[in-house]
C-alpha cells in the first residue's frame, strides 16, 4: 500500500480553492444582476416617486417637476431657439424694441417677406407677425405682439397661448364650458389676468393617473361635430379616444384652424365638412363668414390660423397611424425608463429618435427628403403668393378705374378662395411636410382662383373698352 502524494493533495487543494473562489464570484455577479434586474423591474413599474401631492388644480409645471423631473426637464428646454433650414416651429433671435421686456424675439416674417403685408391688408397680420418659438414663449409672445396696437385682441386668445383649464373651472364655477364662454367675451387684458403659464402638465394630463386628456373646449366641440358629420353621434374625446388618438388630439387641441362665433367670440373649429382646407372654406361660405375687409380690395377676406391637425390629417404619416408626439415628443430611454422626451421640437433636429425609430435610412438621407418636400412647397408657395399679389393689385386698379362692385363680384370671390387656401398653407407649420401631395393640391387651387379672378377682371374692362369704342 503506497502513501499519499503530498504535492497531489497541494495541487487538488488548489483547484478546490480556485474553484469555490470563481463560485462564489459568480455567485456574487449573479446576484448582482438579479438585484439590478429587479430595482430595473421596480423602476419600469414606478415611474415616478410622489414627492409632492398633485391635485386638478395644480398649475405650475414645476411642483410638477417634482414628480417627473426628466420630463420637467425637457419641457424647460423649450426655450431653444435653433433653426432648421425653413423654420418649422424654431426661430432666428432678434433683439426687440426698447418698450418688450423680453429679452430677445424672433424675426419679422412680414418684413421678411412684404408680399404678405399686401395679402393681409387692412388686418393686424398686417402689423406684426413673427416667426414661431417653443412653448416657453407662447404665453408671452401673444402678451407682447403689437397686433394688440392694431385692433383689440379678444380674450378668446389665451385658449391656445396660455394654461387655461384651471381658470376656465374657477369662471365656471367647476364647469369647464361656462368658464370658456364667460373667457372668450372677456377682453384680452382682463383674460390675460387670469392665466399665469403657457401650456403646462395639466392641460394635457390626468393629475392623478397621468392619463393624456382634452382640456381645451374649442377641441372638445370642434372633434365631437367632426364625429357627427361622419356619423358618430355623442362623440366624447375624453371618453371614446384610444391612447394612440390622445397622442394627436392633446396636441391638436391648438394646433388648429379656428374662428370666433358671434358676438360672444365662441371659439370654433370650423369642421362641419372635413378638415380638409376646401371643406373648411365651403362652411365659411355656407355661414358668410369673414375675418376683414380687405384694406386694398375691399373683399370679404379671411384668415388661417395655424392647420398642422388638419393638414396632418390628409398625410401619409396619420393614414399610418404615426401620431404628432411620435415625431415630436418622441420616445426615449432613460436608464429602464421609456418616457417621451417633452423638449417639444422639430423632428429634423432629433432624427435619430424622431424618424429613424421607423426610417432605417441615414439621418443625412432624411433630413435631404424632408427638406426637398420643404424647398418644392416654398418654390409652389411663392407662385400662389405672386398670383395672388397681382390679383390684388389688378383689383384695386380696376376699382380705381371705375368698375362698379358687381362687375367686381366675381374677382373679390376669387381672391377670397385663393387667398384662404394660400394662408392655410402658409400658416400651417411643416413647409408642407405634414401631407405635401395635399399641400401641392390646396396651392395649386389658390393659383387656379388667382387666374380666374384676373380672367374675370380683364373680361370687364375689355368690355367697357368694347363699350367705349361703340362695339366695334
Amino acid at each position: 500500500m503506497t502513501g499519499s502524494n503530498p504535492k497531489s493533495n497541494r495541487r487538488l487543494l488548489g483547484v478546490f480553492v480556485v474553484a469555490a473562489v470563481a463560485a462564489a464570484i459568480g455567485a456574487f455577479v449573479a446576484t448582482g444582476l438579479l438585484v439590478s434586474i429587479f430595482e430595473h423591474k421596480v423602476e419600469e413599474k414606478n415611474p415616478f416617486y410622489r414627492v409632492v401631492e398633485l391635485d386638478d388644480e395644480t398649475t405650475d409645471p414645476a411642483v410638477w417637476g417634482k414628480n417627473f423631473p426628466l420630463q420637467y426637464d425637457d419641457y424647460t428646454k423649450t426655450v431653444d431657439m435653433v433653426r432648421t433650414r425653413f423654420g418649422g416651429s424654431e426661430a432666428m433671435p432678434r433683439t426687440p424694441d426698447e418698450d418688450d421686456w423680453r429679452g430677445v424675439v424672433s424675426q419679422s416674417k412680414i418684413d421678411e417677406d412684404p408680399r404678405l403685408k399686401t395679402m393681409w391688408a387692412g388686418y393686424a397680420f398686417s402689423h406684426d407677425f413673427r416667426e414661431e418659438r417653443g412653448h416657453a414663449y407662447m404665453l408671452d409672445d401673444q402678451t407682447l405682439t403689437k397686433r394688440h396696437e392694431f385692433s383689440p385682441q379678444a380674450g378668446t386668445c389665451v385658449h391656445c397661448h396660455a394654461s387655461v383649464y384651471v381658470p376656465y373651472k374657477q369662471l365656471g364655477g367647476g364647469d369647464l364650458i361656462k368658464g370658456f364662454e364667460k373667457m372668450n367675451q372677456m377682453t384680452y387684458e382682463e383674460a390675460r389676468s387670469r392665466v399665469d403659464h403657457p401650456v403646462a402638465c395639466i392641460d394635457c394630463h390626468d393629475s392623478q393617473s397621468m392619463e393624456l386628456r382634452v382640456t381645451r373646449p374649442g377641441f372638445i366641440e370642434g372633434i365631437k361635430t367632426l364625429k357627427a358629420s361622419q356619423g358618430v353621434e355623442d362623440y366624447d374625446v375624453n371618453r371614446d379616444a384610444t391612447r394612440a388618438e390622445m397622442r394627436t388630439y392633446a396636441c391638436a387641441q391648438c394646433h388648429v384652424e379656428y374662428y370666433f362665433k358671434g358676438k360672444e367670440k365662441r371659439l370654433t373649429y370650423p369642421w362641419a365638412n372635413g378638415l380638409k382646407a376646401d371643406e373648411i372654406l365651403a362652411y365659411y361660405e355656407e355661414i358668410g363668414f369673414n375675418d376683414w375687409t380687405h384694406a386694398e380690395t375691399g373683399a370679404p377676406v379671411l384668415k388661417a390660423q395655424h392647420p398642422e391637425f388638419e393638414m396632418w390629417s390628409q398625410g401619409i404619416h396619420a393614414r399610418n397611424g404615426v401620431t404628432c408626439a411620435d415625431c415630436h415628443m418622441p420616445y426615449k430611454r432613460v436608464g429602464a425608463m421609456k418616457i417621451s422626451d417633452h423638449h417639444v421640437r422639430s423632428p429634423l433636429l432629433n432624427i435619430n429618435n424622431a424618424c429613424q425609430t421607423c426610417h432605417k435610412a441615414s439621418e443625412e438621407e432624411l433630413l435631404d427628403r424632408a427638406e426637398t418636400i420643404q424647398e418644392r412647397h416654398i418654390e409652389l408657395r411663392d407662385i400662389a403668393l405672386d398670383a395672388l399679389v397681382e390679383l390684388i393689385h389688378t383689383l384695386k386698379e380696376a376699382r380705381e378705374d371705375g368698375l362698379t362692385d358687381e362687375e367686381l363680384a366675381d374677382g373679390l370671390a376669387m381672391q377670397r378662395r385663393a387667398q384662404f387656401l394660400l394662408d392655410f398653407a402658409e400658416a400651417e407649420n411643416s413647409t408642407g411636410f405634414h401631407a405635401d401631395q395635399e399641400g401641392a393640391r390646396i396651392l395649386g387651387k389658390s393659383i387656379d382662383y388667382s387666374r380666374q379672378g384676373y380672367v374675370s377682371i380683364a373680361e370687364h374692362l375689355r368690355e367697357r373698352m368694347k363699350a367705349a369704342s361703340g362695339g366695334g
